[in-house]
């Protein structure tokens, strides 16, 4: 091969280097531990992360985009080259621009600009990291909530919180890596495909706790049925499955058996956990809690009680940002001025509660929906109805950060006058994940999977780019 007149030898032996450097990961798991806490790549900067998803993408013109612009052309028709090649999930015909339905106040050191429907956040502003040239290539809810999610927009793919608690285990073995909270009275439209595990094994799944009656289900013992005739049956049930891995071999066997003895671990642990009653007055006072009830308040509660107890990945999901305008409920000027008022102290006081136990420090907070809303006005049938509302904008939007391994006060990236399209550094959903993975102490190119015939990755065989600006 040296000798080769061609010199595809000396080729080939170059390139064996070149793919040593990008090559996957090699993480060992432990069969019979599979949550064990593994060390990262190299320094992490966050230890934990809580998500915040509003399903239904809320617009970013009533609360985090501050655009002038839209005041002065409103009620006017759109501008024909927003038109032009452009889909839409409901206008038709020629909209017209719809300017912002609440006010913009300038907040902190920063002055950053924040509408009137989040005065609780905006007492955090100069902690918050703004991401305002989000995009996306979904303009549909289901392939734009996986896409965000899990980094494709077809069923199938482990979400973000399997690759994390994949990568990196989790710190407390009696509770599950990852965890999942909803609120709003809905599933997403992809159901549990948002925190699944895809080819992932399946203990790194989400799994979803429940506001009223067990928290988990099944997590407690059967009438009848204590903790000693339990442990007797699990003993049992696990002989026999350690036969069936001595005859067979397969890991999930293993796997099988760690998870049932971390389910019966749970049946003490979580209800400690997902209790909220025993937090003090001045806690509940601060989120504006109601224990035993669903709410969004009592699932940031929650969220910081899981993180506080070792969960690696704790998943928020709350129905309801949709507004299109087509009913009430869906109005900027009435549905969403309540889906405000429900999420807006909650996250508040989430941030407060993690700065004050000194929790920031290595948790990081991320806020945000699906895709973004439209500068025109929908106008679904060719009317603009009785209620104020904008169409899916996958273009644009805004999400923001805050706490562990991000700059504090900040506004990154930048969208036209109208705010429709991104003008300078965008960030596509590729470009989150692979920020988030960094901050956690892992490569997005190498932390992968094989699974067919290709290393998966959180985010597949597109060019993602680490956010660098955002980072502290």
């Amino acid at each position: 091969m040296r000798d080769c007149a061609t010199g595809l030898g000396s080729m080939w032996l170059a390139t064996q280097g070149h793919k040593a450097m990008g090559s996957p990961l090699s993480i060992s798991h432990d069969p019979q531990a599979p949550l064990a806490p593994i060390a990262p790549s190299f320094d992490a900067k966050v230890k934990n992360v809580i998500y915040i998803h509003m399903i239904g993408a809320p617009s970013q013109f009533e609360l985090f985009a501050h655009k002038p612009e839209l005041i002065k052309y409103d009620g006017k028709d759109c501008p024909q080259s927003y038109l032009e090649g452009q889909r839409f999930a409901f206008i038709q015909g020629t909209p017209k621009i719809l300017g912002p339905v609440y006010d913009f106040k300038q907040y902190g050191q920063t002055g950053t600009f924040i509408s009137d429907r989040m005065p609780h956040l905006a007492e955090h502003v100069d902690d918050l990291c703004f991401i305002h040239s989000m995009q996306t290539d979904q303009f549909n809810h289901g392939p734009a909530q996986l896409k965000i999610m899990t980094g494709n927009q077809n069923l199938g793919h482990p979400s973000i919180g399997s690759w994390v608690t994949y990568g990196l285990g989790s710190e407390n073995d009696n509770m599950p890596g990852y965890m999942v909270l909803l609120s709003g009275g809905r599933l997403p439209r992809v159901g549990k495909s948002l925190w699944g595990s895809g080819y992932l094994p399946s203990v790194y799944q989400g799994v979803q706790c429940r506001s009223t009656g067990d928290p988990i289900l099944n997590v407690q013992n059967p009438a009848g049925v204590n903790s000693s005739i339990r442990r007797r049956a699990l003993d049992a049930l696990n002989e026999v499955n350690k036969s069936t891995y001595d005859q067979v071999g397969d890991p999930e066997t293993l796997a099988r058996i760690a998870q049932y003895e971390m389910a019966y671990r749970m049946q003490s642990t979580v209800p400690e956990v997902m209790d909220i009653a025993e937090e003090p007055k001045e806690i509940h006072e601060l989120y504006g809690t109601q224990p035993g009830k669903e709410s969004f308040a009592n699932n940031c509660l929650l969220a910081r009680k899981l993180v506080e107890s070792g969960v690696r990945f704790v998943q928020l999901f709350d129905w309801g940002w949709d507004s299109h305008g087509s009913n009430k409920s869906e109005a900027l000027n009435h549905g969403f001025k309540d889906k405000c008022m429900q999420t807006d102290k909650p996250v508040s006081a989430l941030l407060t509660d993690l700065k004050q136990r000194g929790m920031l420090e290595d948790t990081l907070v991320v806020w945000g929906g699906e895709f973004g809303r439209t500068p025109m006005q929908e106008n679904r049938n060719g009317d603009a109805g009785n209620f104020a509302g904008r169409d899916h904008n996958p273009n644009a939007f805004t999400m923001w950060m805050a706490g562990a391994g991000v700059k504090k006060g900040i506004s990154y990236g930048e969208t036209d006058e109208l705010g429709y399209r991104v003008v300078k550094d965008p960030v596509h959903t590729y470009d989150l994940h692979a920020t988030i993975l960094h901050l956690m102490g892992y490569d997005h190119q190498k932390l992968s999977v094989p699974f067919q015939g290709l290393n998966q990755k959180l985010t597949g065989v597109n060019k993602a780019h680490v956010i660098k600006g955002i980072l502290a």
